[in-house]
C-alpha cells in the first residue's frame, strides 16, 4: 500500500541527504538547558542552518523541547528540526556547541566547576569527533578557557576547530553598551574588545576602543549581576554563540575575541587558552591580530589567576 507521502508527491530525482549547513546544539547528560535553548531558538531565527540537532538523555525534556521548536517551525527557515538520545543525529555538523556542565551559582567562581566539567567532557567529546570528525566545536561551558583547552586536548582536532566562546561578543558587547550608555551613543557606535581570560580578570582594551575613553567601573561584575537577579545567564549568551556560528557558515572572516591557543603569542610561552581577537571564517579561526600592548598591560592580566587550579584528563 502507498504511503500517504508516496500519494501525494511524485519524484523525480533523488534527493541530497547530506546537509549543507548542520549545527549541532548541546551535548547528551549535562545538557544546560537554559543556555541550549537560547543557542538553538537564535540559530533558527537568524535563518543560518538547513538542519539543526539537539541531543540529550533526558528524553522526556528533549521530546518537549524538540517539539516547541518544530511547532514554531512556519517562523523559521530551517526545514529539519531533530532530536535523539542517541549521539548519530549529530553526524554531518559543521559546527558542534558544547552547552554541557553544571550551571554557575550566585557567589560561585567559574574556576570551582572545573573538575566536575571535565568529568562531564570525558564522557562527550569522543562521540562527538566520531560522528563529525571534521566539525567545528564552539565551546561554552564554564570555565570556558580550561574547558576549550580540555576539549582540544580530547579531541585531537586541529586547533583552528575548537574554539571558545570566551570573552567573545558578549563580554565585548557587554564592555561597548556600558561606554555607549556613560557617552550617550548607540552600541553599534562603540567598538571595543575585551581579552584575556574569560571572568574577573579580563582586560579592557582600552587602546583599541573606537569611542571617547570613558572609566568603566562594574564591565566584569555583569554576569554576576544577572544571576543575582534571574538566577542564571542565557540569552545573551545563545546570540553571541550564533554570531560566531554565522562567521563560519556564512564565511565572512570576521574579528571576534574567542578563546584559543596563545602558545608563543604576545610573549606566552605556556599551551593555554585565552581570548584574544581572531578571524573566524569557514575554516574555523585562521588568523590571530597583532596588536602593540602597553608595557603596563604586557603579560600583566592576560594569563588570569597565578594560581591555576590543578585538572586530571
Amino acid at each position: 500500500m502507498a504511503t500517504l507521502e508516496e500519494k501525494l508527491i511524485a519524484p523525480v530525482a533523488d534527493e541530497e541527504t547530506v546537509p549543507n549547513n548542520k549545527t549541532t546544539v548541546g551535548v547528551p547528560g549535562w545538557l544546560n538547558q537554559l543556555i541550549d535553548m537560547a543557542c538553538a531558538i537564535s540559530v533558527l531565527g537568524k535563518s543560518l542552518v538547513d538542519e539543526l540537532a539537539l541531543v540529550d538523555v533526558l528524553e522526556d525534556k528533549l521530546k518537549g523541547e524538540t517539539m516547541h521548536l518544530q511547532h514554531g517551525s512556519l517562523c523559521f527557515q530551517t526545514p529539519n528540526i531533530m532530536a535523539d538520545e542517541d549521539y548519530s543525529v549529530i553526524s554531518n555538523s559543521k559546527t558542534v556547541v558544547v552547552t554541557a556542565g553544571v550551571l554557575q551559582q550566585e557567589g560561585e567562581s567559574r574556576l570551582n566547576l572545573v573538575q566536575r566539567n571535565i568529568n562531564v567532557f570525558k564522557c562527550i567529546i569522543s562521540q562527538l569527533v566520531k560522528y563529525s570528525p571534521d566539525s567545528t566545536i564552539i565551546e561554552v561551558s564554564s570555565p570556558v578557557d580550561i574547558l576549550t583547552y580540555v576539549t582540544r586536548e580530547l579531541s585531537g582536532l586541529p586547533k583552528h576547530h575548537v574554539i571558545g566562546s570566551g570573552c567573545n561578543n558578549l563580554n565585548s558587547a557587554r564592555f561597548c553598551c556600558h561606554v555607549a550608555e556613560k557617552v550617550g551613543i548607540h552600541p553599534r557606535s562603540c567598538r571595543g574588545w575585551i581579552w584575556g581570560e574569560h571572568g574577573n580578570s579580563s582586560v579592557s582594551g582600552w587602546s583599541g576602543v573606537h569611542a571617547v575613553a570613558v572609566k568603566l567601573g562594574r564591565k566584569v561584575e555583569s554576569t554576576y549581576d544577572v544571576i543575582k537577579l534571574k538566577g542564571y545567564t542565557n540569552r545573551a549568551t545563545g546570540s553571541s554563540v550564533t554570531d560566531l556560528t554565522e562567521s563560519m557558515l556564512k564565511n565572512l572572516s570576521r574579528i571576534h575575541p574567542m578563546s584559543t591557543m596563545v602558545k608563543e603569542m604576545y610573549g606566552t610561552e605556556n599551551k593555554v587558552f585565552l581570548s584574544l581577537p581572531c578571524f573566524l571564517n569557514a575554516q574555523g579561526f585562521t588568523s590571530v591580530t597583532n596588536w602593540k600592548l602597553k608595557d603596563d598591560l604586557r603579560g600583566r592580566n592576560l594569563m588570569g589567576h597565578p594560581e591555576r587550579p590543578k585538572i586530571h584528563l
